[in-house]
């Protein structure tokens, strides 16, 4: 393990807590050591109140800060003296002992504390770090873990069997702290878990994480090679139709729509070729904690009505080692494997797809790596993950999180994203909670908008194969389609029909109709097996009810793409797609517009330019923002029995009312 540590960096971190900060980046920035929210930290120093009292306090890591970009205010203060005294009590269920952690904070507005605080609290050293470490969970995820722990560390490590983290763990380790401890122990390793190290200072305790780790790294690189000789096989291409249909499936059991992406690295493709896949696949995840983003196991193949009975044997067999009466979870899986499709990843959202992703390639390298080398994998047996993925803390976690975004789990396709109201409408749909597949001929749409939800292509529309790679692009990112937006639209120069130039004229029907048609043939398929109901708003114009002087071209093509969005409505109800269009008018923040066409129609009408902007019954200029309004509300339930409607957003017209 290389150590990051740089003194210089560091001075910039003032005080413990300052100094546990940035330790704390260094851990949380490493994937080999901590995914996701995973591992904590905490320094012990003190707490002045605001009536300049100093109490002796532990800084913990809050509860939804990730230590790869943790600040101060990221560590809840809790005054030692009380930890110990819930140190102290037989026994604490860990809903009580989060209550009393949370009454604990020395700063209410502080986030709820790791549920690991009291064992913070009890090693009696100032800085903690622990992290969920690779090298770490692959040494204990064996048949002889503890063995090999202590073959690697000798009694430099104390070891702790796995229990749950909470008040029981933290009892357990002040026991074992009793019998294992002595003067040159610098850290301790729960199984199943991770590592933990303390030291003086933030700096000692990260340096003994670096001298373990790389003890460990050490160790299996002698005895473990971590890349397989052989290279992998090429995966075959998988038909988009039928991921889209594995994801309505697997969104029906899950009980909404589900982002699913597909990996084909070659990590994932040497793992789904093994002869062994369904046996080293099945045995468990590396910590309990991932069971929340990944289930117990992943569905191996793509039959998941046989997953999800799987899944509820599984509940039903475990139910009653909780307190409480449970509901089952969703039974969907949240990765699949498999020797044709590769590895795929489910989420609520992309982010929460991703996040499933990033844990399953670390656990494959981990589970050949032991497997192939070291005698054989074994995870926890299945109650105890039960027990994590059934945990009064999460369940408690699950109802705070409320209500997801109106579009969380959908995808949108969305043309002329680069810009203007195709620009606004992806913004809105990422706005609530859509993946969305935004596709312009400017090469600016790649990088249009951030986040693991966007993908962003640039694409000419009027390119019809290119136009059809990106929908399948679109699928094996995320799974399907359930929304489109064809926006993508040009107006060219205004010409009386006496003078009209066949060239514009062709150019413009391309792209505002014949790329349209191209686009809905392409994506019925998979609107037509939408989790959600397929749903498509047609951007046109006003100038289909109230064509302008000197525009036929742009007029005719969008009464055709007009028709042909009825047409669709009439055609795709029966595969409860609905097709709704939207009529702006004088849009003026789009590429369709620029200070010398907009005079140039004004003049056109006899008007000023400011008169021609606000030329409609309100007197109210007509953005990009409040088409996106109109079209996001028309994908939205609020519609849901609308199919073939046609919507003004024109400030209205008096030729058209």
């Amino acid at each position: 393990m290389e150590d990051r540590w740089e003194d210089a960096e560091a001075a910039a971190f003032e005080g413990p807590l300052g100094e546990c900060v940035y330790g704390s980046r260094l851990l949380g920035s490493d994937p080999f050591l901590v995914l996701h929210g995973g591992g904590n930290t905490s320094v012990k120093a003190p707490f002045r109140d605001i009536t300049g009292r100093t109490i002796d306090a532990l800084y913990v890591k809050g509860s939804g800060w990730d230590l790869a970009t943790i600040e101060a205010p990221g560590f809840t203060p809790l005054p030692i003296d009380r930890l110990h005294d819930l140190l102290s009590l037989d026994r604490l269920s860990d809903p009580d002992m989060m209550r009393e952690l949370s009454a604990a904070r020395l700063d209410p507005a502080a986030p709820q504390p790791s549920v690991e605080t009291l064992l913070h609290a009890f090693l009696p050293y100032p800085a903690v770090q622990h992290s969920h470490a690779d090298v770490i969970v692959t040494l204990t995820n064996l048949a002889n873990g503890e063995e090999r722990i202590r073959e690697v560390f000798g009694r430099d490590v104390l070891v702790v069997p796995y229990v749950m983290p909470g008040f029981d763990l933290a009892r357990l380790v002040v026991e074992i702290w009793r019998d294992q401890h002595h003067a040159g122990a610098i850290g301790m390793v729960l199984l199943n878990h991770g590592l933990f190290t303390h030291g003086a200072t933030t700096r000692e305790a990260y340096g003994r994480h670096v001298e373990l780790i790389t003890r460990a790294e050490e160790w299996l690189a002698a005895r473990a090679p971590a890349a397989p000789a052989r290279a992998p096989a090429a995966l075959p291409p998988a038909a988009p139709v039928a991921l889209a249909r594995l994801r309505n499936r697997i969104s029906a059991e899950a009980g909404r729509p589900m982002i699913m992406t597909r990996h084909t690295d070659a990590a994932a493709a040497r793992f789904v070729g093994r002869s062994d896949l369904e046996s080293l696949a099945t045995r468990g995840p590396l910590t309990p904690d991932h069971v929340i983003r990944t289930k117990r196991v992943p569905m191996v193949g793509a039959d998941v009505d046989a997953y999800v009975d799987g899944y509820r044997r599984y509940f039903e067999e475990n139910r009653r080692r909780a307190r409480t009466e449970l509901t089952m979870l969703d039974p969907a899986p949240r990765v699949v494997v498999d020797p044709e499709l590769g590895l795929l990843t489910v989420g609520e959202t992309a982010k929460a797809s991703g996040i499933a992703a990033d844990i399953y390639h670390h656990t494959m390298a981990v589970l050949e790596r032991s497997e192939d080398h070291l005698g054989g994998y074994v995870a926890l047996e299945a109650g105890h993950l039960f027990d994590c993925e059934y945990w009064d803390l999460e369940q408690a976690k699950l109802r705070r999180a409320g209500r997801p975004p109106e579009f969380a789990g959908m995808v949108a396709v969305v043309t002329g994203a680069a810009s203007g109201i195709g620009r606004a409408c992806a913004s809105a749909l990422l706005s609530k909670g859509c993946a969305v597949v935004g596709l312009d001929r400017d090469g600016a749409v790649e990088g249009a908008f951030d986040g693991p939800a966007w993908l962003g292509m640039a694409v000419d529309v009027t390119d019809g194969p290119a136009q059809q790679a990106a929908i399948e692009a679109a699928v094996e990112r995320f799974g399907g389609i359930d929304i489109v937006v064809p926006a993508a639209g040009v107006f060219g120069a205004a010409q009386p029909v006496s003078e009209l130039d066949q060239d514009l004229w062709r150019a413009t029907m391309s792209v505002n109709a014949d790329a349209v048609a191209t686009l809905l043939a392409a994506v019925h398929p998979f609107l037509a097996c939408s989790p959600a109901g397929g749903r498509v708003v047609v951007i046109a114009s006003k100038n289909v009810p109230a064509p302008g002087r000197a525009a036929a071209a742009y007029s005719a093509s969008k009464a055709a793409v007009t028709q042909l969005a009825r047409v669709a409505a009439l055609e795709w109800a029966d595969d409860g797609i609905r097709v709704n269009l939207v009529h702006p008018d004088g849009v003026f923040d789009t590429g369709l517009w620029n200070e010398d066409l907009i005079a140039e129609r004004a003049a056109a009408y006899g008007l000023t330019e400011g008169e021609y902007r606000a030329r409609n019954l309100l007197s109210a200029e007509v953005t990009s923002a409040a088409v996106a309004r109109v079209v996001t509300e028309l994908c939205g339930d609020a519609f849901a029995v609308t199919t073939g409607a046609q919507i003004p957003v024109d400030g209205g017209n008096e030729r058209v009312v």
